[in-house]
């Protein structure tokens, strides 16, 4: 993660300041620079591609557990959280088409009822206070 981040800011700083701060060696983080990546990001390298031609082709309306029933039928087998992931690092979010339809009229001409209780719920004998709740 340290070296990350100085490789992230090498341009603003000179290695050897953010490693001394971070108490790394210099030499570590070049060797970090130079080594190849692991199996699990070649492979997640893989799969992105196919995410993102994916993506592409299916007008961005694909989310998460559809982009791995369609990975799946084009070969690499892959889980729907692993595609969760990848799609979520790298900024990929399916596009709505369907617009959300408001069914609740908040400007009606009723007036509204005063609140009698304001949140002062223990009685002082039975049968004092009563609630109702009308939403559904």
């Amino acid at each position: 993660m340290s070296f990350a981040f100085i490789h992230g800011h090498r341009h603003e700083w000179p290695v050897e300041r953010p490693c001394r701060v971070l108490q790394v060696s210099a030499r570590g983080y070049r060797a970090w620079t130079s080594r190849p990546a692991c199996q699990r990001q070649r492979t997640d390298l893989k799969i992105l591609v196919h995410i993102r031609e994916h993506h592409a082709l299916g007008n961005a309306s694909c989310g998460r557990p559809r982009m791995t029933l369609e990975l799946r039928e084009a070969g690499p087998v892959v889980g729907e959280r692993h595609v969760g992931r990848l799609m979520k690092d790298n900024g990929i979010r399916p596009v709505r088409t369907r617009r959300h339809k408001v069914t609740t009229d908040s400007h009606h001409q009723t007036g509204i009822v005063a609140n009698l209780l304001d949140g002062d719920f223990p009685a002082d004998r039975p049968n004092r206070k009563w609630a109702g709740d009308i939403s559904h």
